[in-house]
């Protein structure tokens, strides 16, 4: 299968999925992205011999699923043309805005915080399964929000166990596949007011890897922000600390200003435990500003770049973290996500 990372190949399925790839990568509206695999799905268990027919009789939109834009893309495709559409999304999206941090994203093995649709995530569970793995992932961590985050149709227990039963099919299909992918059974969990984790000690159990974020109340006056934040870091459950300001930049979410908080004591108490600071690598969110992450450098905290991807198009999102890791002088060795699975497991579990 064409990597939805690597330059069209000519087929019609290749040109479909990559520019949906192409537009989860700008953040378009998942309905359009969807039209793009739905038509590559539509045309998948066809022979190639039918679509070319289809193709010249004008009959493509005869099948559920494809429209009169992705009819022209396969015609395109199938007459050797490269499909109008999919040059302007390489124009648009093609080339991620970095100067830096190739080097370190070579060393990256994985991404630990990633969503799917069973939140407010785009795409199925196996679509990023097999994205991340076509980018030459070792593994991906599937955090779903936890129940609180109703907005983002958060996780009950009782979805989230069904889930595990999810990613337990999906390995063990990807076990059937060349390479080494797994996916990794996670959550992102919202820390409450009053530094308690959104979910039952049971089910962060059951789990291998736990982002713990801020979503509500980012307002908060700096003295219970910090008191909240260093509840959940000593949270024995807590692995990583996500996007610890909660800053939007830009975006279609609009703008929001950093939370307040006691960086260095949030800091110190992490160091302590051993929890990850999370590199944000969302363009809109680029958290923690560069002024956080380097006191979190000084301090001696561990870091996880990731994507936060909610489609498998930004799950390449990593090279813009690797890029302000790099430029801060971060040692690979202090990323957890440079790790071996076993060796990142074992810190998890700690």
């Amino acid at each position: 299968m064409t990597a939805p990372g690597d330059p069209y190949d000519g087929s019609p399925i290749a040109a479909l999925r990559r520019i949906a790839f192409l537009l989860e990568r700008g953040r378009a509206d998942t309905f359009k992205v969807q039209a793009y695999r739905k038509a590559a799905a539509a045309i998948l268990p066809l022979p190639p011999d039918e679509v070319a027919r289809r193709a010249a009789d004008g009959t493509l939109t005869d099948l559920p699923g494809i429209g009169s834009s992705t009819a022209r893309v396969i015609s395109d495709a199938v007459a050797g043309r490269t499909p109008e559409r999919l040059a302007d999304a390489e124009q648009q999206y093609g080339v991620l805005p970095v100067s830096g941090g190739d080097g370190l994203r070579a060393a990256l093995r994985g991404d630990l915080h990633s969503h799917s649709d069973w939140s407010d995530g785009g795409s199925p569970i196996e679509e990023m399964a097999m994205t991340a793995m076509e980018l030459g992932h070792d593994y991906l961590v599937l955090t779903d929000h936890s129940p609180r985050l109703r907005i983002a149709h958060g996780l009950t227990a009782e979805r989230l166990a069904r889930q595990l039963d999810v990613v337990d099919a999906v390995n063990t299909h990807l076990a059937a596949l060349p390479g080494r992918f797994r996916l990794l059974k996670g959550i992102e969990v919202d820390i409450l007011d009053d530094g308690g984790l959104d979910q039952t000690d049971e089910m962060l159990g059951r789990l291998e890897v736990r982002v713990a974020s801020v979503h509500s109340k980012l307002a908060m006056d700096p003295e219970p922000m910090t008191k909240r934040m260093i509840a959940a870091i000593r949270n024995p459950w807590t692995n990583v600390l996500g996007h610890c300001t909660g800053r939007l930049g830009t975006g279609n979410r609009g703008t929001r200003a950093q939370s307040r908080f006691d960086a260095r004591a949030v800091f110190e108490a992490c160091a302590e435990h051993g929890v990850a600071v999370e590199i944000n690598s969302r363009p809109e969110r680029r958290d923690p500003p560069s002024a956080l992450l380097e006191l979190a450098r000084d301090t001696g905290c561990l870091f996880s770049i990731d994507s936060d991807a909610h489609a498998p198009g930004q799950l390449d999102f990593l090279v813009l973290g690797c890029e302000r890791a790099e430029a801060a002088g971060i040692d690979p060795e202090r990323i957890v996500n440079t790790w071996p699975v076993e060796r990142l497991l074992a810190w998890a579990a700690r």
